[in-house]
């Protein structure tokens, strides 16, 4: 199992925009083989980046998301925010998952 970080940072001013984008989304992810989560955290700091982490079976399953056509419909929605809305590069790192635990366990 993997997790996807995708660190974005967001310009203040469009904080609620950005948001917007995400609760209105296609989820198309969703339906993708080897796909079993995806969250999006708000930063509680200014200047933190919002964290879009979705958890996969495999990294080929990732992968295979990424280079769907699924993937390109859905990014292709990322124009519906100006370039001032985003305040930094995005960086996407890409852990294996190695231990795990929750309450249950």
């Amino acid at each position: 199992m993997i997790t996807v970080a995708n660190r974005i940072f967001v310009a203040k001013e469009f904080a609620a925009q950005f948001e917007e984008r995400f609760r209105t989304r296609a989820h198309l992810v969703d339906g993708m083989p080897g796909f079993i989560s995806n969250m999006v955290l708000r930063p509680t700091t200014d200047g933190d980046p919002y964290v879009v982490l979705t958890t996969w079976e495999s990294n080929e399953a990732f992968q295979n998301w990424v280079n769907s056509d699924a993937f390109m419909k859905v990014h292709a929605r990322s124009g519906s925010l100006p370039n001032e809305a985003f305040s930094g590069p995005n960086k996407l790192e890409v852990h294996e998952v190695f231990l795990q635990s929750g309450k249950n366990d």
